[in-house]
């Protein structure tokens, strides 16, 4: 669900959830620059800038190249 003028820190937990990726890939992304980085929140704890996650899953899904389906019966 889209709330764009809700900016909000979201925890790793969430951020897995939205994006559907495992923990390890998404700190493998960020060691990479393909993910938006964490903040520091607390002493002991990071967060995510809801916007930046949402740009990057639409940045994604855009990038993605669409093939439709073969019809049935087709052979491609």
């Amino acid at each position: 669900m889209k709330h764009p003028d809700l900016r909000r820190v979201m925890r790793l937990k969430e951020v897995i959830m939205l994006c559907g990726l495992s923990r390890s890939s998404i700190y493998s992304y960020i060691a990479d620059g393909k993910f938006p980085q964490s903040r520091k929140i607390g002493s002991r704890a990071v967060g995510w800038d809801s916007m930046e996650i949402e740009r990057w899953i639409d940045d994604r899904l855009a990038a993605r190249e669409w093939k439709p389906l073969p019809e049935k019966g087709l052979i491609s």
